[in-house]
């Protein structure tokens, strides 16, 4: 039995949820490939936004989505949450497991869900570069 389930528009979730201010421990961070020693913002900056590098440090449990990313997430969200029945009766598990069908995007991928954010950043930092990561 397929089950789908739609948010309607005004469920879209309007905050990213950060992992990190639930983990029962704080994450190393990330190293220099150069020093193998922990990298500073001022290295990173050259890459990304600072508003970036502090949204990845952060231990809000939620960060908000700016208005103009969420107009872009509009374009193909909400994607569907599809409930993975098979794998339920496979696994033997009274748990309800679901997963999020992102094939509904212009690419037919995930990947514009951070490039979209990565891309709005960049721009408000005027970092016209295009490296970008996905």
């Amino acid at each position: 039995m397929r089950v789908v389930v739609n948010l309607k528009p005004e469920e879209i979730p309007r905050y990213w949820y950060n992992v990190l201010a639930d983990l029962p421990f704080k994450l190393d961070p990330p190293l220099d490939p150069e020093t193998r020693k922990p990298i500073s913002p001022e290295k990173l900056s050259v890459i990304f936004p600072m508003s970036l590098i502090e949204q990845e440090v952060s231990e809000e449990r939620f960060i908000e989505i700016p208005e103009p990313v969420l107009r872009e997430y509009a374009v193909y969200r909400p994607t569907p949450l599809i409930r993975a029945t098979f794998l339920e009766e496979y696994l033997q598990t009274p748990a309800r497991i679901y997963y999020k069908y992102e094939g509904v995007s212009p690419t037919g991928s995930h990947k514009p869900n951070t490039a979209i954010a990565q891309a709005y950043y960049r721009k408000l930092a005027r970092k016209h570069n295009p490296f970008m990561r996905s």
